[in-house]
């Protein structure tokens, strides 16, 4: 069977987004009929119909549903390779490496002043980009390599394990668990913890202490405030709005009277790993993961312990 080419598939992504051919023409910039009869040829070939059609208006048939989500992977392969290799083939090349801002920025900082006095290194642009941004970064091609915490999505890349750090819960002063020595996950059920954007079911449970028992085994956590930063997330514990579970360097770095910080002995924990995409990868990646595997071996951050590869 012949296979599609990535014009095919940029046809019949507008038309399955758009859901309408005249809509998806314009917005491709050519005429309905080429369009139409690109979307024939690819059912032929695929011997199913990709739309359900109806006058001017389509919906798609199971076998659409799944050939839109298949072509979107390859698109955006396809786009991501192309970045690569335009990037690869830039003279005096450097590698792009993505953090979160705050610790995650400090610590890439701290390894590419180690990657760069090694023989071989290039040049290395630290971005320092948005909240759980980092890993499309690495798909898109927009990135070599990405500094990530848990919770993290590791779906077509590489990891490098750095370090584990322990969670503690950040509760308000007056709440009532304030006064015990310590907790264990279980006593965090039901209460209210801050969601963050584009929060997952695993990246809540993470958050919430409920990522080591089943679904069905505990209550969902009540949802607090939005928050986008860890400043905002101590503000609304300190108000009493919400508990938390934190690394123990952001309670190291935030106390304060109206926030009490307590051990909570079966919480997962916070882990940093250096990621890269799948395949082969250059020289100067392979350096630079070596150099941040032998770094944190030596020295982990303050509070954590190094992982092992």
């Amino acid at each position: 069977m012949q296979e599609f080419d990535l014009r095919e598939l940029r046809y019949f992504l507008a038309a399955a987004e758009e859901l309408n051919l005249s809509r998806a023409a314009e917005r491709l910039g050519i005429s309905q009929p080429p369009l139409s009869r690109a979307i024939r040829r690819m059912e032929r070939r695929l011997g199913a119909p990709l739309f359900h059609r109806r006058h001017n208006t389509i919906r798609l048939t199971p076998a659409g549903d799944t050939l839109r989500s298949e072509a979107q992977k390859v698109l955006e392969a396809a786009a991501a390779a192309s970045r690569r290799t335009r990037r690869a083939g830039t003279q005096a090349r450097a590698l792009t490496v993505t953090a979160a801002p705050g610790r995650s920025t400090e610590l890439l900082r701290h390894i590419a002043g180690a990657y760069s006095a090694r023989p071989g290194a290039a040049r290395t642009d630290i971005a320092v980009t948005g909240y759980r941004t980092q890993a499309a970064a690495l798909r898109s091609g927009e990135a070599d390599l990405a500094l990530l915490s848990t919770p993290f999505d590791a779906e077509g890349l590489c990891v490098q394990p750095l370090c584990a750090e322990e969670r503690v819960a950040a509760v308000p002063a007056d709440h009532r668990l304030a006064g015990c020595s310590g907790l264990r996950c279980s006593d965090l059920v039901g209460e209210p913890f801050p969601s963050w954007p584009g929060d997952t079911e695993a990246s809540r449970r993470y958050w919430s202490g409920q990522d080591g028992s089943e679904p069905a085994d505990s209550a969902p956590a009540a949802q607090g405030p939005l928050v986008h930063d860890v400043s905002q997330l101590i503000e609304v514990v300190g108000l009493g709005q919400a508990l938390a579970l934190v690394p123990r360097h952001v309670a190291a770095a935030n106390a304060r009277p109206d926030v009490v910080y307590l051990p909570v002995a079966d919480a997962s924990p916070y882990r940093t790993v250096l990621a890269w995409p799948q395949g082969p990868a250059e020289p100067a990646v392979d350096l630079f993961v070596r150099t941040a595997a032998d770094l944190f071996s030596a020295d982990p951050p303050p509070g954590a312990v190094a992982e092992p590869a």
